[in-house]
């Protein structure tokens, strides 16, 4: 087959099969462009996932009737001159790829009308020809319908999914237009039915709470941080309210809505040890970078980007969500389901809302009747003001949280539910060192050697400020795994293996950065037999295993002798232990290897630490306290998990009819 130049009908598709996906990017071109036009208001309406009907409206600039043809052709924007505009870009779009890629696979019909016109345009265009371009009353603003995606594409629109899967993609993308830009009203109706509607009043609080309900609402930080150009704001969730992947994890540059490994990276290095392993924060963050440091014609989509300083933005991030999470007590509050266990109007049970009552569609804006707004405005201020009060609570050591902590206080009606599992359940069995023993008369100062964030502990209703110790009272223990204290009108419940794990993994932590660490001798040593890669890892990273406390040497072909490992290590499963720490880095690469070498050296520590369901004293128990009285974070152990919950003195009456 010889070269030749294809037809214009076929470049057109072509063109538009790198813009248009599936309904959700029709939506997210149009919605872009509503915002950039000067919106303050748009409403996406779709009906069958958008497969048979896409309509977006907003009240913008509009578009002069003599560049509404123009506003189809291929490349042609209002938003960039020249090469060198691509280097500063501040609009959402800018490519003028949009309307030509919706025209050709859609029966497409816009609607625009301009403050300085008195009547509007209406403009039909099918498969990229014209129809019909006439004058029509209208409202200031663009509306533009795209109707049967695909239609004269049979082979792309056998590859769309089901209408509910469609729709499923658009409503996430509504959700997401309305995180990244707070300040414009959002409206989705899916098959006639309103879904969602924010008020553009800039909150993103009130966004979150539509979006994800009350629970998630009630368990946000709030983050703010600048440094010259760079400028974040936004919640981060805390940690109770992690997820099991990056769904829940929301942040925008300049106004649009991104996924990137960098920020994600910073993000979840800021909080540290404070989520469990394999879990995910839960954030809404929006992000200002000087445009002309970030790149984004890098992808169709335009949901990746490039920065030409990624490390400056990392730490950046990083260092603004370790900051907002020093500023918390984290420890989790215990409330007690109400009978029945039914959640409330807004909760939410599996990170989105349940299904709303749905109301009819109705007009943008004109056919809004006066009763209706003012009852979304009385539900608003009735948030605001339970938000309000929630906070006052919280000063009073009052306030509610989740039920996700109540599991654990659930799980001490069955003593055998405290049996180690897990990680723990190999080494359930070793002997365990003398407590006594393990917690040392002397408590090294964490205050700055641990990586891990630090938690503000001076403030007024902190449990764990220095100079609260005295008036924390320990009570006695339940289940030998549980030990309850009281302080401050509440009981704080505190679980001892999670607990001890964290000392000792400060406790090393802190030695090394000392170099203090010290080494048990293995007699006899033991023989490891390592991969290639193992093998690289021990000989690269030579002097650091030595720092940390080990005494490594080849033996010949693939073994390796062990003849000293750190003290840290219980006295049992050594050469395991070992080897899956080895193995396990053996995986990873780059610069972040040291640190997880350390790390990981030092999570070895929970190992040999005080198990449940073993017996303690009065006086080990009030050791312990004392140590974590000197821990940089005492609210989570090495893997995530809470050492201590929270169950206030209003929670306990309220649930024995004292008060209600």
């Amino acid at each position: 087959m010889g070269i030749q130049l294809l037809d214009g009908d076929t470049i057109n598709k072509i063109a538009a099969g790198e813009v248009i996906e599936r309904p959700a990017s029709i939506v997210k071109e149009l919605a872009e462009n509503a915002i950039d036009a000067g919106a303050s208001a748009v409403t996406i309406e779709i009906r069958d996932g958008g497969i048979s009907l896409i309509r977006v409206t907003d009240n913008g600039f509009g578009i002069p009737k003599d560049e509404v043809r123009s506003a189809f052709l291929r490349h042609a924007t209002s938003k960039i001159r020249s090469a060198g505009d691509l280097t500063g870009i501040k609009s959402l779009g800018f490519r003028g790829e949009a309307l030509s890629s919706i025209a050709a696979v859609c029966r497409t019909e816009m609607i625009t009308k301009t403050a300085a016109s008195l009547i509007g345009t209406r403009f039909l265009i099918e498969g990229g020809a014209e129809v019909l371009l006439e004058e029509v009353g209208a409202p200031e603003g663009t509306t533009v319908i795209a109707r049967d995606i695909f239609f004269h594409t049979p082979v792309r629109r056998k590859f769309l999914k089901a209408p509910a899967t469609e729709g499923a993609h658009v409503s996430e993308l509504a959700e997401q237009l309305a995180i990244s830009n707070p300040q414009v009203a959002i409206r989705f109706i899916m098959n006639g039915q309103n879904r969602f509607g924010t008020s553009g009043n800039g909150s993103l609080r009130d966004i979150l709470y539509q979006i994800y309900g009350r629970t998630i609402a009630n368990q946000l930080i709030v983050l703010q941080a600048s440094d010259g150009a760079l400028k974040v704001e936004g919640l981060i969730g805390k940690p109770e309210i992690s997820r099991g992947s990056r769904a829940m994890e929301h942040y925008c540059v300049n106004g649009r809505y991104i996924k990137s490994p960098v920020i994600a990276k910073a993000i979840e290095e800021g909080y540290g040890n404070l989520l469990m392993q394999h879990s995910f924060p839960f954030c809404a963050l929006l992000l200002q970078v000087d445009p002309g440091q970030v790149d984004v014609n890098v992808h169709p989509t335009k949901r990746e980007v490039r920065f030409s300083d990624g490390p400056l933005i990392y730490e950046f991030l990083k260092d603004a969500v370790s900051k907002a999470l020093r500023e918390k007590e984290l420890i989790r509050d215990v409330r007690f389901p109400d009978s029945g266990g039914k959640a409330g109007k807004n909760e939410v049970s599996s990170g989105k809302n349940a299904e709303k009552a749905l109301r009819p569609a109705e007009p943008f804006e004109t056919g809004r009747k006066k009763a209706e707004r003012e009852s979304e405005k009385e539900s608003l201020r009735s948030f605001l003001s339970e938000y309000q009060d929630r906070l006052a609570a919280a000063a009073s050591r009052t306030r509610e949280a989740g039920a996700e902590a109540s599991q654990d206080v659930k799980a001490m009606q069955n003593p055998k539910s405290m049996q180690e599992t897990g990680e723990n359940a190999d080494v359930a069995r070793a002997p365990c060192m003398p407590f006594a023993q393990v917690l040392r008369d002397s408590s090294p100062d964490f205050s700055a050697h641990s990586s891990c964030p630090t938690v503000e502990k001076h403030g007024q209703y902190a449990l764990f400020s220095p100079d609260h110790r005295e008036q924390v009272k320990l009570v006695g223990d339940v289940f030998d795994t549980y030990w309850i204290a009281e302080w401050n009108g509440a009981v704080y419940i505190i679980d001892q293996h999670a607990a001890h794990e964290k000392v000792n993994y400060e406790r090393f932590l802190s030695a090394y950065r000392r170099q203090e660490v010290t080494s048990q001798r293995l007699m006899p040593p033991l023989i490891l037999t390592m991969t290639d890669r193992e093998a690289l890892l021990l000989t690269e990273h030579e002097a650091l295993f030595h720092a940390l406390g080990y005494e490594i040497e080849h033996f010949g072909g693939h073994e390796y002798t062990v003849r000293a490992v750190p003290d840290i290590l219980p006295s049992v499963m050594k050469d395991a232990l070992l080897k899956t720490m080895i193995g396990s880095l053996s995986e990873e690469s780059g610069e972040e290897l040291p640190r997880l070498i350390i790390e990981k050296t030092a999570s070895l520590s929970c190992k040999a630490a005080v198990k449940g369901n073993q017996k303690l004293s009065k006086q080990e128990a009030e050791t312990l306290l004392d140590e974590m009285f000197h821990l940089e974070n005492p609210y989570n152990c090495p893997h995530g998990r809470p050492t201590v919950i929270r169950i206030s003195k209003t929670e306990m009456e309220r649930r024995f009819k004292r008060t209600l």
